[in-house]
């Protein structure tokens, strides 16, 4: 059913209104375009306590305290605690008894004169649900995707105006919350890449699972969170190193899994451009890794394969990124260190098929420059055939007949690489099967994994395991 949802200036009007919510907007960067809008429908004297926007690096320092970075999490998250504070200490005794405090803060990067590189920001509310009662918060971080300046101010005044109507009408609704954030706006606009609910409203809210609802809502095409399950924003992870990423299904995860990954990793941390560099490792999952056979993605599922990788140390990437090249692009949008990919012989081999590259004007031609931009390389693990035991790799792996020199070249100048070193007693190891073995009770499943990963398996009954 379609979500009614009123207009930006409806909101505004509809807050100014309701005379139990009350508070203040900090906003720096890109003007005060949130407050612009209560200001503009009539009645802000009903809403706002106080505006601010302090954007000498000085003063928000004697305001905010001393940040590495302006634009950041930290930054906005002093801002929110400071601001609520002062409302506190200054209105509470007055009319605390029959007012929501709330706070809405940004922190802006967006286009200028001197600045014309990508327009992001950190906005959030610090919100009561209740008179007297303990704050919540929602954070979250931006991309604006207009090509000027007005326009980007725009799309940030109507965002935050979503998200302060969100924390005061949705609170109770998470994925509704996500869903409104755009109401008014497009994708091609704006993106919501990263969200993360806080306090006594969402005290039963997983951030894994509101990551996941960015990319299948539509608000972005990937999400991250480290091994301890903290939602974490891409730049602050991947930002100008070497990456090196394995994608799966990870149901469950296997020593194929894990030898491919170490595997790949010894030969990148050779590769002359990643020496002495600190690698991020990436597990990733696409929407298609996760949806099942009745399309749709079962959420309890998710999280048990999340909570395997985590157990192993690994940070997870979500992704709608079904072909590896928009996976490329989107890794090089934070790095120009090398990026190395580690793909089974079957992977590999869809690499190869040129009906996925259909919608292209250069077809499998340019989905491979935009893949093997910035030196990109593929790591691939050996293939043995259950029929024949014969064991295909990288060097011998035969594609289309019109292909095969094309395949040669990359595989001349390295940008395709056999896995070298890797256990062969693990070649006959295939999720699927295991994942069979698992549910009809077969123990010889517990060889296959890691011996963590078969003792949280068996502890918590994952993937319909039903024994002792």
């Amino acid at each position: 059913m379609k979500r009614e949802s009123p207009g930006t200036d409806q909101k505004a009007l509809q807050i100014n209104l309701d005379p139990g919510k009350y508070g203040t907007f900090a906003e720096i960067g890109a003007g005060q375009e949130v407050a612009r809008w209560f200001f503009r429908v009539g009645g802000a004297a009903g809403t706002i306590a106080k505006t601010i926007s302090a954007y000498d690096m000085l003063v928000s320092d004697a305001i905010y305290g001393p940040c590495e970075r302006y634009v950041s999490r930290q930054r906005l998250q002093s801002m929110l605690e400071h601001e609520y504070a002062l409302l506190l200490e200054r209105l509470d005794v007055k009319r605390g008894d029959s007012t929501r405090f709330f706070v809405f803060a940004n922190t802006v990067a967006a286009r200028s004169y001197s600045r014309q590189d990508e327009a992001h920001g950190w906005m959030g509310a610090k919100f009561q649900t209740a008179p007297k009662s303990e704050p919540s918060e929602i954070l979250i971080h931006v991309r604006m995707l207009d090509r000027e300046n007005l326009q980007e101010q725009e799309a940030l005044g109507i965002i935050g105006v979503n998200l302060i109507y969100a924390a005061c009408c949705y609170h109770t609704d998470p994925e509704t919350i996500i869903a409104s954030l755009i109401d008014d706006l497009t994708r091609e606009r704006i993106e919501v890449d990263t969200i993360k609910f806080a306090g006594p409203a969402f005290q039963n809210v997983d951030n894994r699972l509101m990551s996941l609802q960015l990319v299948t809502q539509g608000l972005t095409d990937s999400a991250m969170f480290t091994a301890a399950g903290e939602v974490v924003q891409a730049a602050d992870v991947l930002y100008k190193r070497p990456i090196l990423v394995e994608r799966g299904s990870f149901r469950p995860v296997t020593k194929v899994t894990i030898d491919m990954l170490n595997c790949a990793q010894a030969q990148f941390v050779q590769e002359p451009q990643s020496q002495g560099e600190e690698i991020v490792v990436l597990m990733e999952m696409t929407l298609r890794n996760l949806t099942g056979e009745a399309g749709v993605i079962d959420h309890k599922d998710f999280l048990d394969r999340v909570d395997l990788l985590g157990s192993l140390g690994k940070t997870v990437l979500i992704s709608n990124y079904a072909r590896y090249f928009r996976l490329a692009s989107y890794l090089s949008r934070y790095t120009k260190k090398m990026i190395g990919i580690a793909m089974g012989v079957p992977s590999l081999r869809e690499v190869f098929e040129e009906k996925y590259y259909t919608d292209l004007e250069g077809g499998i031609l340019e989905a491979f420059g935009r893949l093997f931009k910035n030196d990109l390389r593929l790591y691939v693990y050996p293939y043995q055939d259950p029929a024949s035991g014969s064991i295909i790799t990288a060097d011998n792996l035969r594609v289309a007949p019109h292909l095969p020199h094309l395949y040669s070249y990359l595989l001349e100048n390295h940008f395709i690489q056999s896995i070298a070193d890797y256990n062969d007693a693990f070649l006959p190891i295939f999720s699927r099967e295991v994942l069979a073995k698992i549910q009809t009770g077969d123990s010889a499943w517990e060889i296959m994994v890691p011996p963590q990963v078969a003792h949280i398996i068996k502890e918590r009954k994952l993937f319909g395991y039903h024994g002792s």
